[in-house]
């Protein structure tokens, strides 16, 4: 990894590190704001697993520790593309809960979550493009690519052999056959 690559994602985690481990001691600040979007994920989770915790102060928690784990992921490089998509995951109900502007009817309060909420956006953009880095490398999508043609082109070769091969087995029967014997 370069040396730009580990600063940069050292630096795009750096936030989710410390603001996960703050909100993961003390989850109960956030429950207010998290509460409206903990309610409609409940019945989610409930479905999935009814052994998930639907609390919100548990739901924060579990946010908060993904967070640094897939925070500490991407700045060691770790699995660092799907550490990346775990982020921006975690992003979503973060920034609806948290930086809701549309619902606010003080111009000052607006206009600060409206900042919020495009420095989130700004995050998640961060994130996706950390998530695609391939670090110079060739990505899955070129490398199946690249098997898929190199296997049509082996398959090509084969029948383009064995044509040829039957076209000489065909000649020599009938030359054997011409031949007096």
């Amino acid at each position: 990894m370069t040396p730009v690559r580990s600063l940069a994602r050292a630096m795009l985690s750096g936030i989710f590190v410390v603001s996960g481990a703050r909100n993961f001691v003390n989850p109960d600040r956030l429950v207010p704001a998290a509460k409206p979007i903990t309610d409609r994920v409940a019945p989610l989770l409930q479905r999935v697993d009814p052994r998930l915790p639907t609390d919100t102060t548990a739901l924060i928690r579990a946010n908060s520790a993904i967070q640094v784990g897939a925070g500490l992921m991407l700045a060691t490089g770790r699995l660092a593309r799907p550490a990346a998509l775990v982020l921006a995951g975690t992003l979503v109900p973060v920034t609806l809960a948290g930086h809701p502007f549309w619902r606010n009817d003080d111009p000052a309060q607006r206009q600060n979550n409206q900042i919020h909420f495009l420095k989130n956006l700004g995050l998640f953009g961060g994130l996706l493009l950390a998530a695609t880095d391939t670090a110079g490398k060739p990505g899955l999508r070129w490398r199946a690519g690249h098997r898929i043609g190199h296997s049509r082109r082996s398959v090509s070769r084969a029948v383009r052999t064995a044509r040829r091969e039957a076209r000489i087995a065909v000649r020599s029967a009938t030359t054997a056959r011409r031949l007096p014997g």
